[in-house]
């Protein structure tokens, strides 16, 4: 499987004025291009090329340890971002399953809301901030760099499956924010893809 940059399904614009189309730009041409690129260019020297995103984020172990912390990088910068793009869009409103879920588990949205940015706030460097499902329940977890809670490595906190996600790199906010995250992280709950996050919470 050669990698390619997802096409988005919406126009860089959209997102405004919340995400800016300049950042959208560069974050999905140039940053996750790169990633694709690194990657490709990684696993074409192994065997694991036809591997799916999923199977091979769980089983790094698998890969020769000097491709280990290449492929890790890149697939997680790949998996990553093609899943933050799909979990962005306007106007869609939290309702079913998932909205009864996140009530059960943080006891209102608002607590949701809040869990949520507290734990963005106090993620150290660059990473993502993620809410995922976890043996049946929700959890709000963060993970550094470009690691994601399907791999299966110790040192990831929470292991589960990704229903939305917030990337907590710089590139990610800072022509339009600065330093400014915590504006930035709230400027996320306009844009949040919740037909999409519902899809992802009864796949699992």
């Amino acid at each position: 499987m050669i990698y390619k940059l997802p096409k988005l399904k919406y126009k860089y614009n959209d997102l405004e004025p919340y995400f800016d189309a300049q950042t959208m730009k560069i974050h999905h041409t140039k940053h996750h291009q790169t990633y694709i690129n690194n990657l490709n260019n990684v696993l074409s020297k192994t065997e694991f090329l036809n591997y799916t995103q999923k199977k091979l984020l769980s089983n790094l172990h698998i890969l020769p340890k000097k491709y280990q912390t290449l492929v890790r990088n890149n697939l997680g910068g790949h998996f990553n971002h093609s899943f933050f793009w799909k979990n962005l869009k306007k106007n869609t409103i939290l309702q079913g399953e998932l909205k009864k879920s996140i009530e059960k588990n943080f006891l209102s949205i608002e607590n949701f809301k809040k869990e949520f940015i507290r734990q963005a706030m106090n993620h150290f460097g660059s990473g993502w901030v993620w809410l995922v499902k976890s043996n049946g329940n929700l959890l709000i977890t963060t993970t550094s760099n470009q690691d994601n809670p399907l791999m299966n490595y110790d040192f990831i906190i929470t292991k589960g499956f990704p229903i939305i996600v917030l990337d907590l790199w710089e590139h990610s906010y800072y022509l339009k924010y600065q330093n400014n995250k915590l504006d930035y992280i709230k400027a996320y709950f306009n844009v949040i893809n919740w037909d999409e996050a519902s899809t992802q919470y009864l796949k699992y």
